[in-house]
């Protein structure tokens, strides 16, 4: 993995933890947690979609797939907090 890709791993991640706070409501990390998840969710989104053979294409599929990871993410640190 070459720095770009990284850097833009970092970056979809990051907008994708902002999302899931945005769509949990409240229910986030605050906005470095939310930061933290999205990165760890996007990585999680994309081997869980790659499993089941779906890909995304550009910046928006990429967005799709890190939020729903990062969304999933959350759940399961919720539910394993309480």
């Amino acid at each position: 993995m070459n720095l770009k890709a990284f850097v833009t791993i970092l970056l979809i991640g990051a907008l994708a933890g902002w999302l899931s706070g945005v769509i949990m409501k409240g229910k986030g990390f605050g906005l470095a947690g939310n930061v933290i998840v999205g990165v760890i969710g996007a990585l999680l989104g994309g081997f869980l979609f790659s499993i089941v053979g779906i890909t995304a294409s550009g910046f928006v599929g990429q967005l799709i797939f890190a939020t729903a990871g990062a969304l999933l993410f959350a759940y399961l640190l919720r539910f394993i907090k309480h």
